[in-house]
């Protein structure tokens, strides 16, 4: 299958400031993509790229197998929502869709209204007069209505308290279930990420600390508590992401790509937050390194 988003030691810089630096990325299509990383990791930068907002200083990027260079051909296969949903606050409802059907082939004008009625806009409502979360489902309507192969979001929830949060997950995951589109959510709300996300992509400082299927990095990742002990104490085959001891006691957090080695520890999976919370900690390190090989990463 041909990868929705590659990337090869992309970098964009701006004067002597590295906004993205050095990010190798292969995304599979058919995912919900939880993207998370810190502020300053270059998720908001990369995103722009894949739409064709930016150019890249540095290496190569395909987005649906071409470079997104801004044609109109490949934009209408990307749909995106920005953090700050953007709308034009002195048109209307009804003038966002006919601004979104003149300025997309693929729009489905029975999509979008049926989308409005079952949100409850009303059509001659002012954009700049709905509330947060009704000018995101807004920025959501027109992005699945134009059909998109790929859907990019960065942050769209950020801001929205967590009922219109919910809301706006929901119908997210309504529009993919019945397109069958690709999604790469940009989110540093976990528990969203958890709930809709079924692929995870964790970025610090440019580099990709960890991607893969959710399912799979949950079965192969566990907190293990021992006697005090080295890293180097423990079986062949186990990589060690994060170590903490006591006089007494160790306490490694572990990768295993097969069944974990019997031992002398107690041992226990890692919820999806505490997952992603190890690989920001280690990625921010002095001194960290790339990550081990992440699961589905370009090589």
């Amino acid at each position: 299958m041909t990868a929705i988003l590659q990337a090869h030691a992309l970098g964009k810089s701006y004067g002597r400031r590295q906004a993205l630096a050095d990010c190798t990325l292969e995304l599979p299509p058919g995912h919900v993509i939880g993207l998370v990383g810190p502020n300053g990791a270059g998720k908001t930068t990369l995103l722009k790229i894949a739409c064709g907002m930016l150019a890249p200083t540095t290496g190569q990027i395909e987005v649906l197998g071409e470079q997104p260079d801004g044609a109109t051909s490949q934009l209408a296969r990307v749909g995106y929502v920005a953090q700050d949903t953007p709308t034009y606050a002195n048109l209307s409802v009804a003038d966002h869709l006919t601004l979104g059907a003149r300025m997309n082939p693929g729009w489905d004008a029975k999509l979008a209204q049926a989308r409005i009625e079952q949100l409850g806009l009303q059509p001659r409502q002012k954009a700049g007069r709905l509330s947060g979360g009704q000018r995101a489902q807004l920025a959501l309507t027109l992005a699945v209505a134009k059909r998109p192969e790929l859907l990019i979001l960065d942050e769209p929830v950020a801001s929205l308290d967590p009922l219109a949060r919910r809301d706006f997950l929901r119908h997210l995951m309504e529009s993919v279930a019945e397109q069958g589109t690709s999604v790469i959510l940009s989110s540093h709300l976990i528990s969203d990420l958890e709930r809709v996300c079924d692929y995870l992509v964790v970025l610090v400082s440019s580099r990709v600390r960890l991607a893969g299927e959710v399912d799979e990095l949950l079965a192969q990742h566990h907190r293990i508590v021992c006697a005090r002990r080295q890293e180097s104490d423990l079986p062949a085959g186990l990589i060690v992401i994060s170590a903490e001891h006591t006089d007494r006691q160790s306490t490694f957090v572990v990768r295993s790509e097969g069944e974990l080695p019997a031992g002398d520890w107690s041992a226990e999976h890692l919820e999806l937050e505490d997952l992603v919370l190890t690989y920001l900690e280690r990625g921010a390190a002095p001194g960290a390194g790339a990550a081990t090989r992440p699961t589905g990463a370009a090589r």
